[in-house]
């Protein structure tokens, strides 16, 4: 079927955090939303016919997990990576966060030293912190809005840390990793005993001819030193229903984990979740890959429109995810001024580029996942604000 990504939704009715928490975030509600990462379009219709029918049935009590739903998993890996998963070696979480969380609680020790590479989303601070970990920044490096990794300092600081967390693809930098970064990295960590951790959830949304190369596939060695995590819900819109999954190199990780959710007694898919999650990987390539052409016309657009009308502000266009990195340093604002400008004057709901990598200053995050005409009157009133500055 033909999906209509310009239509525009009102979502003030349907508890949307990206909207009802627009004032506790921004201080007023009278900002255009384009943070939170969910997009602002119906999922396929497909995935909304099961929890359809999951809805009519009248009864949603504890609900099983079929063998049905990681098979899904594992044939949309096959199709859409080519990568041959088992089964046996997934588990079920709450999210992709929650999960890397709980890595981070199981895998290393109290006070241990964990990589990650700024600027990136900023719950990877967060999941490492909040048990006492140390973060240690392997900064990428930009030069003409080209952002690459600094092998060098890699392999230094990899000798000091127990985990690396890697985002694969990127976020909020949208980059696709090639295969010889991601082995260059992976052989670093085998050879200095750091377990690596492959967050995958933007892997579905990949443009301009690029494509995704789960960590874990790229050599039997590297899989068997990868922890990869994955989850429908950022492809498909579907973040509230709240399900990942987390595919372990062998089962006594696999068990470790499973067993930390255990005594929580955190188990089971909610009974939409499991029917959505199926419908997704078995049923949504056809809403996937119209979406994926709109978003790409968003991202044109978005390059487009800065060049012409607003210069100062030079978009990263990403090759994956439905994240646009805005360098914004011509503005010459510090990151309070550059917050002040975009909520009080721009009238605009952005996420700091402070918060993705604590050394950074003037950038900004936006979601682009929105009808276009949205996009239009944002970045009107973005090219109104910057022109009265003068």
């Amino acid at each position: 079927m033909k999906y209509d990504f310009d239509q525009v939704i009102d979502r003030s009715q349907n508890r949307a955090a990206k909207y009802d928490e627009r004032k506790l975030k921004f201080g007023t509600d009278d900002v255009i939303p384009l943070w939170v990462a969910d997009m602002d379009f119906c999922t396929a219709q497909p995935i909304i016919d099961a929890c359809c029918k999951k809805a009519q049935e009248g009864i949603w009590g504890y609900t099983a997990r079929p063998d049905s739903y990681f098979e899904a998993v594992k044939g949309w890996e096959k199709r859409r990576n080519g990568w041959e998963v088992d089964t046996a070696l997934m588990s079920w979480s709450l999210g992709v966060v929650p999960t890397l969380s709980a890595l981070v609680k199981i895998f290393t020790k109290e006070g241990a030293k964990v990589m990650i590479q700024t600027p990136v989303y900023s719950e990877f601070y967060d999941v490492v912190e909040a048990w006492g970990r140390q973060v240690v920044e392997n900064r990428l490096v930009e030069k003409d809005g080209v952002w690459t990794i600094d092998m060098e300092t890699f392999a230094r600081q990899a000798k000091e840390v127990e985990m690396f967390l890697l985002c694969n693809p990127h976020n909020p930098l949208g980059i696709v990793w090639k295969p010889e970064e991601l082995q260059k990295m992976a052989k670093i960590c085998i050879e200095e005993d750091v377990l690596l951790v492959s967050d995958e959830i933007h892997s579905d949304l990949i443009f301009n001819g690029k494509k995704h190369t789960p960590t874990a596939a790229l050599s039997k060695e590297i899989g068997e030193k990868v922890i990869t995590c994955i989850s429908a819900t950022k492809t498909f819109n579907l973040a509230g229903l709240q399900a990942s999954t987390t595919i372990f190199p062998d089962q006594e990780k696999k068990e470790a984990f499973d067993r930390f959710w255990g005594n929580m007694d955190i188990r089971r898919n909610n009974a939409f979740s499991s029917v959505a999650m199926e419908a997704a990987y078995n049923e949504g390539e056809e809403w996937l890959e119209q979406l994926l052409a709109y978003l790409a016309g968003n991202f044109r657009f978005i390059r487009d429109y800065c060049q012409q009308y607003i210069p100062k502000i030079k978009p990263n266009i990403p090759d994956a995810t439905y994240l646009v990195w805005l360098d914004c340093r011509e503005l010459g604002m510090d990151d309070a001024e550059l917050r002040r400008f975009m909520i009080e004057k721009a009238k605009l709901g952005l996420n700091e580029g402070n918060t993705f990598g604590r050394s950074l200053h003037g950038y900004m995050r936006l979601n682009a996942a929105c009808p276009r005409c949205v996009l239009e009157k944002a970045l009107g009133q973005l090219r109104d604000a910057v022109e009265a500055l003068g």
